[in-house]
């Protein structure tokens, strides 16, 4: 099992980190929202929960609890700039169709 970060994602993670001043890594999770069943969760994380898994990739620590897990095995999180917008693109090998609008999915 394995949760991995493009470059650009690492970048992103590491500033948002120090300019924060403290925390652990990165929350990657899903929670269960809109039309398609389940939602991205992203969130720093200070405190570790006992069913955390932490993955370590380019340096930065990604922590998926044991029931996102399922969902999200093989994920690779990217940081993308299109035009004017930026954000982080979810490449997860685990979805079947996704909603219309990008923001949920189904596996």
């Amino acid at each position: 099992m394995a949760i991995t970060l493009t470059e650009s994602a690492a970048n992103r993670v590491r500033t948002f980190l120090q300019n924060r001043g403290k925390g652990i890594g990165l929350r990657l999770g899903v929670k269960t929202s809109g039309c398609s069943g389940l939602a991205y969760l992203l969130e720093f994380v200070d405190v570790l929960n006992d069913d955390d898994q932490i993955f370590e990739d380019q340096g930065v620590k990604v922590i998926v609890d044991t029931k996102s897990l399922v969902y999200l095995d093989g994920t690779q999180l990217d940081f993308v700039k299109e035009g004017l917008n930026e954000g982080f693109k979810f490449n997860n090998p685990n979805v079947k169709d996704q909603c219309g609008c990008g923001e949920s999915f189904n596996v």
